[in-house]
């Protein structure tokens, strides 16, 4: 099972998938059906996998880029919430949304392609 999402940029989103998040680049293809570029990634633990496909101009498939449209946002469990914050903020990725209850914490950032991420512990 996997997650395949649309990104304007993939060497960007590649960039930020594996430099923040620590996911790992499994393979890259070009589609000549789709005339795009597809990139397959896989967290560290080997439970989720994203599929990053990219569109370029001419492809029936470069519609006009919404982000957020029918997707919500991707979470990601984290070790250290405090470590991955700081990171991200390095990285040039800041919160944009920090909650917390008594039980959990959890925080968005969002990815070059305008989708919300959650980080929780």
């Amino acid at each position: 099972m996997y997650t395949g999402i649309r990104v304007k940029d993939l060497d960007r989103s590649i960039d930020f998938y594996t430099r923040v998040l620590g996911m790992k680049l499994t393979g890259r293809a070009k589609i000549q059906a789709t005339k795009g570029e597809v990139a397959g990634l896989a967290s560290e633990d080997g439970g989720h996998e994203l599929e990053l496909n990219f569109y370029p101009k001419g492809s029936r498939f470069a519609t006009r880029y919404l982000a957020g449209h029918g997707l919500d946002h991707l979470a990601f469990r984290v070790e250290d919430i405090d470590r991955a914050i700081r990171e991200a903020e390095e990285a040039g990725y800041p919160p944009v949304l920090e909650m917390k209850t008594e039980k959990s914490r959890w925080v968005y950032i969002v990815d070059p392609n305008g989708i919300y991420i959650e980080l929780f512990a």
